[in-house]
């Protein structure tokens, strides 16, 4: 529709006065608005104060050309809402920063505006001004910088400064006023002077800061004078506002703050004469708060979060997953409707209204400013507007009018009633009459999820224990009931994968690895996770580094497992992510081993520590049980002494920090254990020293290993060294693996070698696919043997070696195939079946989807299928029949 200007310019007059004299004193703007010249008109309103030497008085005339044509061209439908809410909130900007300018030149003249700094907070930072707002900025100084006189003290200077600029802006004269400033938004401000230190302001907010202040500074950006302090010290709260963990006061405080204002509300609750659109139920406020409450739970780990504007929030929230499209469009068009009213109220006298009058023949004057017939119109579309805004807000809230069942109601079955009341009655985090119904809300699908379990009694105690640790019940359990694939997805991990519910039920905070998109995402490369797992908070304490590495260890484990069990990524993927992790965590724990030892024993000159990754570990794909199996070398002279306050021959350095590298990787901490550490595959095993030279072991390999330790040897890779030691050793080892070999003794060593592990370790149950005849050691033993026998597909990882193994025409193509099959099973199982025997009816059908079967009969026929090849295989290359049968 085009816009009407001459239409909106008679509406301004005749419904509201404030317009009517703004027109009578701009005839210059009104002959533009009256041709249609909208931008013309803005320009010029822009430049009303230009050539005026008084700030105060420059700043009143732009403000009262910019009312009136954002007015007129808002009515005529020419400037949609958020141009209105942009222009004013930029101007609100220039007036901050020409305010504090003045200011500051007054008393030192030619001063650069630098040291102080203007933070908007609100709808001003959001660039969502209302059209008669006030501005709740945030005063902040650097005693270092702030000019100021000789015999004046910082602090005093800039109190003197805030002063003035609440005077320039807001007191009201002949030329009207500039903006309403309330200062009540800053730290402590009962207390408190109306300029803050930066320092004394992150020390509030990092010690003693309330709730809604980190609500408050969703919004928050540098507005005026020193722009880039302000910036700084933001980056700096960041942290404070953004938390990386999962929020679980955040809905409390929004919960308890909305009672707050709703009791104080006197007004009518639904619309009518005198209802407040901003504060009422239904109201803008509402909006906000939906929007913010989920910016506070979630944009910790999400920064696409991170938005100050209402629809932007709305629309991350529905691109996350967060909240559904449908939702977030509701929202947001009621949002702006009601703000669109909102100015309509606000044109009529410039007032800071937001209370629709109570007066009949006023609100219907409201009405028709607006475009609409009269108040009843109003009330109408106001009354289906709030309606929908107030039920999505309860809905987030928890409020519900109906009495909810009890959870022994829903429960009857005696299995589990006995158990659900006692933990009402016993649980801290469900002793309140709210967390009671949040936990009341999900029973039913608990006890749904208990009864399919493999093992209810393990799933209810795990269950038991992540309500006992968590610091408050009722947040999650609302989230539960908001988000209820987030419960399933819970639900599915206590009931159908042990190791990952034991880990769950003693840290509950890895649940913030699924409330985000990328939970389901495969972790980066090694550098970037050890980047993650080096950043601290700044310190340099070796404990809390070693935290940190089971922290982000912890994180990726259980995200992966959770991403296993539900059939998101192939198993053989997972696998290589675990394998990344690994060697992230391997790198982070050894460099900051080292650190530690040679801040007492000082560095061996010309010597260094490398790192052998066998096993799975070489391979570069491990499973959530594997452990890490390591050589540890080092390079340079035997007998040289390291420089630190307590020297160490090469020898005994070297040995020593090994045992300090496993330690960092093996012992639990405060956030619990990592990875068992096994260098039984070292040079003379257990009898022989952690720790030996480059030289040594180069010897050793070639001249005195057996065969099985040459097998090992076709899966390791150095780890962690110097980039020039980690190619030498990985020449060596290409070497000793291609030297000639008798194929027969060979043949001999194998099956030997074979025999001994067949009677030693014998298979768990059908699903141990590692160690039943047919299975993935015998598929391995193929693999080494034609390496060896033929000195070629020297990869460490299994896949690679199958491939190059297979192009060689040493092995058939369905070969591939059936050893990937036997490998997804296993890493599948490590979590959904960790003894080898069949799992319960949910877990197997887990376990088939996990591994691209529809069904588990499907999987095991597969399985079967693939035993039966590698036997064949086996059969043909050692004239050796296994016994592949059930």
């Amino acid at each position: 529709m085009a816009a009407d200007w001459q239409a909106a310019i008679t509406r301004a007059r005749t419904h509201a006065p404030f317009l009517k004299l703004a027109l009578e004193r701009r005839p210059e703007l009104v002959g533009l608005l009256a041709t249609s010249e909208g931008e013309a008109a803005l320009a010029a309103a822009r430049a009303a104060g230009e050539g005026e030497s008084d700030v105060g008085v420059a700043l009143r005339r732009e403000r009262l050309g910019l009312a009136l044509v954002l007015a007129v061209g808002d009515l005529a439908g020419a400037f949609p809402l958020q141009r209105v809410m942009s222009e004013l909130s930029a101007f609100a900007d220039r007036a901050l920063h020409a305010a504090i300018a003045a200011a500051i030149t007054a008393r030192v003249p030619e001063a650069q505006p630098q040291g102080f700094a203007a933070l908007a907070l609100g709808k001003h930072g959001a660039q969502e001004l209302n059209y008669s707002s006030d501005i709740d900025p945030i005063l902040l100084y650097d005693p270092a910088q702030l000019p100021h006189r000789p015999r004046e003290e910082p602090g005093e200077a800039a109190q003197r400064y805030a002063r003035q600029l609440q005077e320039l802006l807001a007191r009201s004269t002949a030329e009207g006023y500039v903006f309403r400033v309330d200062l009540r938004l800053r730290p402590a401000s009962e207390v408190s002077p109306l300029a803050i230190s930066f320092d004394g302001a992150l020390t509030h907010y990092e010690s003693s800061a309330l709730a809604w202040e980190r609500a408050a500074y969703i919004r928050a950006r540098s507005a005026g004078g020193d722009i880039a302090a302000g910036d700084a010290f933001l980056e700096q709260i960041r942290p404070f506002v953004w938390r990386r963990s999962l929020d679980f006061t955040a809905l409390e405080e929004i919960r308890r703050l909305t009672h707050l204002i709703r009791d104080a509300y006197a007004g009518p609750r639904e619309p009518g004469p005198g209802f407040d659109i901003k504060r009422g139920r239904g109201g803008i406020r509402e909006v906000e708060f939906f929007a913010q409450t989920h910016q506070l739970i979630y944009g910790g780990r999400l920064p696409n979060l991170r938005q100050r504007g209402t629809r932007p929030a709305l629309d991350a929230l529905a691109a996350e997953g967060i909240v559904t499209a449908a939702d977030a469009t509701l929202l947001g068009e009621a949002y702006d409707r009601l703000r669109t009213i909102e100015h309509r109220l606000q044109m009529v006298e410039d007032r800071q209204t937001h209370a629709l009058p109570a007066d009949p023949a006023a609100l219907t004057n409201v009405a028709r400013l607006d475009g609409l017939p009269d108040g009843a119109a109003l009330i109408s579309e106001l009354t289906a507007l709030c309606g929908q805004v107030a039920a999505l807000y309860d809905r987030l809230l928890g409020v519900d009018d109906q009495p909810a069942s009890t959870a022994a109601d829903l429960a009857r079955d005696p299995r589990y009633a006995p158990r659900i009341a006692e933990w009402r009655a016993t649980i801290r985090t469900l002793r309140t009459g709210e967390a009671r119904a949040a936990f009341d809300a999900i029973v039913s699908e608990l006890v749904a999820a208990f009864d399919a379990a493999p093992d209810p009694d393990h799933a209810m105690a795990r269950w038991q224990t992540l309500l006992t640790r968590l610091p408050s019940a009722v947040n999650l359990l609302r989230l539960f009931e908001q988000r209820p694939g987030l419960l399933r997805q819970v639900l599915r991990i206590l009931t159908l994968a042990r190791p990952l519910a034991d880990e769950l039920a003693r840290r509950p905070e890895l649940l913030d690895a699924l409330i985000d998109r990328t939970a389901l995402d495969l972790p980066g490369p090694v550098e970037a996770l050890a980047a993650r797992m080096h950043r601290t908070d700044g310190t340099a304490d070796y404990e809390r580094r070693l935290d940190r590495i089971r922290q982000v260890v912890g994180e990726e484990r259980f995200a992966l497992g959770t991403q296993l069990i539900e059939a998101v990524h192939d198993p053989l993927a997972i696998a290589n992510a675990l394998g990344r992790v690994a060697e992230a965590a391997l790198g982070t724990a050894a460099h900051a081993a080292i650190e530690a030892f040679e801040a007492v024993h000082g560095r061996v000159p010309g010597g260094a520590l490398l790192i052998l990754g066998l096993g799975r570990l070489g391979g570069g794909a491990l499973t959530h049980a594997s452990d890490l199996d390591l050589i540890y070398l080092f390079s340079g002279e035997i007998g040289v002494e390291s420089d630190g306050r307590r020297p160490l021959t090469a020898s005994l350095y070297f040995n020593r920090l090994a045992q300090r590298v496993s330690a960092a990787l093996s012992v639990p901490t405060a956030e619990g254990a990592l990875y068992q550490v096994d260098t039984r595959l070292r040079p003379q095993g257990a009898q022989g020293p952690v720790a030996v030279s480059c030289e040594s072991f180069a010897l050793y390999q070639r001249e005195e290993a057996w065969t099985w330790e040459h097998m090992a040897l076709t899966r390791a890779r150095p780890v962690f060294g110097p980039s020039e030691e980690r190619a030498q050793m990985a020449a060596l080892l290409q070497s000793v693996l291609s030297r000639p070999r008798d194929a027969t003794i060979l043949r001999v060593d194998v099956l030997a070698m074979r025999a001994e592990i067949a009677a030693h370790k014998p298979p768990t149950g059908p699903l141990d696919v590692k160690l039943l005849r047919g299975g993935l050691v015998d598929a391995e033993f193929i693999i080494h043997f034609l390496q060896l026998r033929d000195a070629t597909a020297l990869h460490p990882s299994l896949t690679e070696a199958v491939e190059a193994l297979a192009a060689q025409g040493l092995l058939p193509r369905t070969f591939a195939e059936h050893h990937a099959l036997l490998g997804r099973v296993l890493v599948a199982a490590r979590l959904l079946a960790p003894d080898g025997t069949e799992p319960a009816p949910a877990a197997r059908q887990a376990l088939a989807a996990t591994c691209g079967h529809e069904h588990y009969t499907q999987l095991c026929e597969a399985v079967q299928q693939a035993r039966h090849a590698i036997a064949a295989q086996w059969n043909t290359l050692f004239d050796q029949t296994l016994e592949t049968e059930p």
